[in-house]
């Protein structure tokens, strides 16, 4: 009975601690400008988390040109913990702990990122959507929450777009945080990275790699028999291609397909051989490169994305060549691109602030923790270990876009990962 009573005591003073800890939170969120939020149900012990919509200028530079409102998601551990702050590249699904901010056992702001879900401005002006008022918005949301987590350790961090976005961020904004960790973050030279063709060139066997492009031909040339198959597919999946065209966007499904192989570690013994039936082949290549993504909706869904690829971040193309008599609906005296703009848009590419993110990545990125897959296609125009910066890289063997993460570290790994983040923030890093 006396355990009993010692249990109850100790939860009963738990739980008023949560309360008090939300309640006090709660004004402290009430006192932050332009700042409205609703507490969520959490799944995470000891944490409470809310959904905020924070006013943001359009033009940071000029308030004239109006607002939107932001949507970020909270996750409050405790007031003297480390406070993460995730960059998303795209739209937040549904809020959950990344695992950066586990380790750590960290507060967590995640971020949608501007133009994206739910943080749309009522006219888009797409010449607002950049990479200066993208990080603008998260300087100023980490200038709020500073009011709340005022000595605590700061990191930014977010996966693939959402990680080259935490570079971005570092880059204008050096001061905001204590340590980045961009996971299997792309950062591109060029508009048209062709580092991504050498990697394709060089990734896994050299068996797997002649029966990928071998797997390709074959479905080219049978044509004729796959493409009523995927008009099937897709009448099924709801999916139109206005945008494209429909032997367009198969031609794209083909050419996308080695690069979607190696993003999410395809088996290459799972290749369809050369007695394939059209039936198996398309099932196959559905699988690994789905033609809807090339279809209207999809296209429509990361506009916003293909903006930023084609006016400012840079993007990949499909080398042709091996395929110059197969292809008929693009071009084969240049490399297509997969930059869709919203609307079929005109709008140049400017690659000075590639050049600066670069230079700056050389010379003064210091405490940077970047995570790659060895087989993921996006470390083929990830950003390259240098010796002159404090910094850490670490290149998972074997492992691709989805699962270079910390849980997969091997021990080695997992030992300088620890001793490096402890050393630069002064904290103690949980394992899994």
């Amino acid at each position: 009975m006396k355990k009993t009573a010692v249990f109850l005591a100790i939860l009963c003073i738990s739980i008023q601690f949560t309360f008090a800890q939300s309640e006090s939170l709660e004004q402290l969120l009430f006192e932050l400008p332009d700042v409205s939020f609703k507490q969520l149900d959490s799944n995470i012990d000891n944490a409470t988390l809310y959904e905020l919509r924070i006013k943001q200028p359009i033009d940071h530079n000029d308030t004239s040109k109006g607002y939107f409102h932001q949507r970020v998601y909270l996750t409050h551990k405790n007031y003297n913990s480390p406070t993460v702050i995730i960059t998303q590249g795209y739209n937040i699904r549904s809020p959950r702990l990344q695992e950066i901010s586990y380790v750590l056992d960290a507060n967590q702001i995640e971020v949608e990122h501007r133009y994206f879900g739910e943080s749309m401005p009522e006219n888009l002006d797409y010449n607002y959507l950049n990479l200066e008022q993208a990080t603008a918005d998260l300087h100023h949301i980490n200038t709020l929450f500073k009011r709340i987590y005022k000595d605590n350790k700061w990191v930014s961090s977010g996966i693939s777009k959402g990680g080259a976005t935490t570079i971005f961020y570092r880059y204008f904004y050096p001061e905001d945080v204590d340590v980045s960790v961009p996971y299997v973050a792309p950062i591109n030279v060029e508009y048209e990275d062709k580092r991504l063709y050498k990697f394709l060139d060089n990734v896994g066997s050299k068996q797997c790699r002649k029966d990928i492009e071998a797997f390709q031909k074959r479905v080219l040339k049978s044509r004729v028999d796959i493409l009523p198959l995927l008009e099937f597919y897709s009448l099924g999946a709801g999916a139109t291609y206005n945008y494209l065209g429909f032997e367009e966007a198969f031609e794209y499904a083909v050419l996308e397909y080695p690069f979607s192989f190696w993003q999410y570690g395809a088996d290459c013994n799972a290749i369809p051989d050369k007695n394939a039936s059209a039936s198996e082949n398309t099932k196959y290549l559905n699988a690994i490169s789905d033609i809807t993504f090339f279809g209207d909706d999809l296209i429509s869904a990361y506009g916003s994305h293909y903006y930023q690829s084609a006016t400012e971040m840079g993007y990949y193309g499909y080398e042709t060549k091996p395929f110059k008599n197969l292809l008929k609906a693009l071009p084969t005296d240049s490399n297509p691109h997969a930059t869709f703009m919203p609307n079929k848009m005109k709008a140049a590419f400017n690659g000075d602030l590639l050049d600066e993110v670069n230079a700056w990545l050389k010379t003064d990125a210091n405490k940077m923790i970047y995570i790659y897959g060895s087989i993921d296609t996006w470390t083929g125009t990830g950003v390259t270990e240098n010796k002159k910066v404090d910094s850490q890289w670490f290149v998972l063997d074997g492992k691709h876009h989805g699962n270079a993460r910390i849980k997969n570290f091997n021990s080695e790994e997992m030992a300088r990962f620890k001793t490096t983040i402890s050393q630069w923030l002064n904290v103690n890093v949980q394992g899994f």
